[in-house]
């Protein structure tokens, strides 16, 4: 049974990512390439690439990736997205993806990152890798001083706003991941200075009753840069080492 905290903090999913990094399940010794792209991706490109490049991976034709992203406005429709949660079906393009959950936006001054890993070489263990996606994030945000936690029975990651911000408890980022032939795609997606009045136009992961939030909107005025950084330093303690991604790796 799940134990939790008054605030619904979900210490079973604590305990596992505990569990997965002190025994560094995921953390692996081959390098893993790390790609940065400037400007703004269009989906269907980057769902494209992604899936070349998981292709790779799984013939053993060319290493493990990370991509770092961000695209232009639009909304992703998870497998188990519901159509009562699309609130506004004209304001953003809509694109159904093969990924668990639900409905996500995805924007500008959003930090998206594609994890393209061999689980077969990682211990094969599909909620240990949620888990440390999660670990990732919050390991990132600490960093800049915002404390955010995984909550009971909700997906992604949680911080708590500030009375005077209008308080409550709000989602900071977003986790959705898919697994075929034992490699990773898809990942996270993490509110940095997004325009958060585009998440209008959905139930954002089916949620009614919590909103959404950002770094910036949390006083935390850090540049995708610092950001990246952060995501780097921890991505390498969680999952193993990097190296720079160069066109002589396509």
């Amino acid at each position: 049974m799940t134990k939790s905290h008054g605030n619904g903090r979900d210490d079973t999913r604590d305990r596992l990512a505990g569990a997965c990094t002190a025994r560094g399940k995921l953390w692996r010794a081959q390098s893993v390439a790390w790609e940065v792209s400037s400007g703004l991706v269009p989906y269907p490109q980057a769902m494209e690439r992604m899936d070349a490049l998981a292709a790779g991976v799984a013939a053993g034709e060319r290493g493990e990736h990370a991509w770092l992203l961000e695209h232009p406005p639009l909304i992703t429709a998870g497998t188990s997205a519901r159509k009562e949660d699309l609130l506004r079906p004209d304001m953003l393009p809509v694109f159904n993806i093969g990924r668990g959950g639900q409905f996500t936006y995805h924007g500008p001054g959003q930090r998206v990152a594609y994890p393209i890993l061999n689980l077969k070489e990682r211990g094969r263990d599909v909620r240990c890798y949620v888990a440390t996606l999660e670990q990732w994030i919050i390991d990132t945000l600490a960093d800049f001083g915002i404390s955010a936690r995984r909550e009971e029975r909700l997906v992604g990651v949680w911080v708590d706003v500030p009375a005077r911000l209008g308080g409550g408890m709000a989602k900071i980022a977003a986790i959705g991941v898919r697994v075929s032939r034992g490699v990773t795609r898809h990942g996270i997606a993490l509110n940095v200075h997004p325009d958060l009045s585009h998440y209008d136009a959905i139930v954002p992961c089916g949620v009614r009753e919590h909103g959404v939030t950002s770094m910036h909107a949390l006083g935390v005025t850090a540049t995708l840069a610092e950001v990246d950084a952060a995501l780097r330093k921890h991505f390498e303690r969680l999952f193993g080492p990097t190296v720079p991604f160069t066109t002589d790796d396509s």
